[in-house]
């Protein structure tokens, strides 16, 4: 990895960031689309489930309170319900027939993940998940097409929807309906990179055999946590070897940790495959604060990873870049923030860290939820990292998860798993 220097340096991290120079000479901005409309609050399987709508309603309403959304260069949008014939580009009819018999008349079909416990059965679920898979279509489509730099769609990322199965609160596969959309309309590389604390594993699965296709996830092993995928030797299928790069951490790895492999992976892999679009998954479980998971990762370096992705995607793929939300369950006080970063980072106007929370948010959240939230931006302290590059620790449970992964896919990239 080369050094970066001048605007690229970031004492806080090292003295270095991923993307390196590649925001210094910007062209002139196209509009940022964001994907939002209350309509999208209808994905929700109900009362005491973890993935409650009330995630995103406070997630914009802090965009909003912050004065991200109000802006010439911004388009806000949208989305009505994908067409059965879009969702079967990934989806075996017979469950996308499944999920309207579900939404119609409630009938459970527990074998395609249909009416479980993560997944149970709620009226409109066709329609209010189909709505999430056409706002990212459309959102990858404007970037493209040229309509948009960047787009950021935090309904979606339901990465572990499967071809004929609902998994792990996703019900249709938005990510890999937009990235396959991609690629019928003639992009060559599309890389998928997921920083949630669990395995992407539906959208690895639709992308394990196309050469395509770059899926690198970065996530708590799966020896611990659901979907007890993702380990280092998976690296693709038959068709794609080293198409699928996984980084599988050790429960309890903080920021140093995280970042580190981050530093160590993602940055190597992205540009030996060149991607002409990047997409990029924001499931923000991996903070000490989520109950479904059990990393240790500050909002403030969940901040600087899509900082990283944003200057990746500007450096290797024309600023053509499509975020999406993902997991995350800490709902007051972690999801809001981290994805408000992340709007802001898309839409060239980042929020400082420091900067307090606003009062009127926090005053609507403690009238709604009887406490008041976060008081900042910020979890603290920016967060530091060694970089990968100043040597190897045998005894580091982090760095043998790090090595593990350079060693099985790094050959299969062009790339040295020893050296940078």
């Amino acid at each position: 990895m080369r050094e970066a220097t001048g605007a690229g340096r970031d004492p806080a991290v090292g003295g270095r960031r991923p993307g390196g120079d590649a925001l210094a000479d910007l062209p002139a901005r196209l509009p940022v689309r964001v994907v939002w409309s209350p309509e999208l609050l209808g994905y929700d399987f109900g009362h005491g489930h973890p993935m409650t709508s009330e995630r995103l309603e406070l997630t914009i309403r802090l965009a909003e309170d912050l004065g991200l959304l109000d802006h010439p260069d911004l388009d806000l949008v949208g989305a009505g319900p994908a067409s059965d014939e879009l969702l079967a580009t990934v989806h075996e009819p017979a469950y996308v027939a499944a999920v309207h018999a579900a939404a119609e008349h409630g009938t459970r079909d527990p074998v395609r993940g249909l009416g479980t416990d993560d997944d149970p059965v709620f009226a409109d679920m066709h329609e209010a998940a189909a709505r999430v898979v056409q706002g990212t279509v459309e959102a990858a489509l404007a970037v493209w097409q040229g309509r948009a730099a960047h787009a950021v769609n935090v309904t979606g990322g339901l990465h572990h929807a499967m071809p004929g199965a609902a998994s792990g609160f996703c019900v249709y596969n938005d990510a890999g309906v937009a990235i396959r959309r991609l690629l019928a309309e003639g992009v060559q590389r599309v890389a998928y990179v997921d920083v949630d604390a669990h395995h992407g594993d539906g959208v690895q699965t639709v992308f394990w055999d196309d050469p395509r296709v770059l899926t690198v996830s970065i996530h708590e092993t799966g020896h611990m946590l659901f979907p007890g995928t993702g380990h280092a030797r998976e690296t693709g299928g038959e068709g794609a070897p080293g198409g699928a790069v996984n980084v599988a951490l050790p429960s309890g790895t903080a920021d140093a940790g995280w970042l580190r492999a981050f530093d160590a992976v993602v940055p190597a892999a992205l540009r030996a495959f060149e991607p002409e679009v990047l997409v990029t998954q924001h499931g923000c479980d991996a903070h000490p604060e989520d109950p479904l998971a059990n990393l240790r990762v500050s909002v403030d370096a969940q901040r600087l990873a899509a900082q990283w992705l944003h200057e990746l995607a500007h450096e290797l793929a024309g600023g053509r870049w499509v975020a999406l939300g993902g997991g995350g369950y800490a709902v007051l006080d972690v999801v809001p923030r981290v994805w408000a970063h992340l709007i802001g980072i898309a839409t060239h106007r980042p929020v400082d860290p420091a900067l307090p929370v606003p009062e009127r948010w926090r005053s609507m959240v403690r009238d709604r939820y009887g406490r008041p939230g976060a008081a900042s931006m910020s979890d603290g302290p920016a967060p530091r990292f060694t970089p990968w590059s100043s040597g190897y620790d045998p005894s580091d449970d982090v760095d043998r998860a790090i090595r593990a992964t350079r060693t099985a896919v790094f050959p299969w990239l062009g790339l040295d798993p020893e050296h940078d």
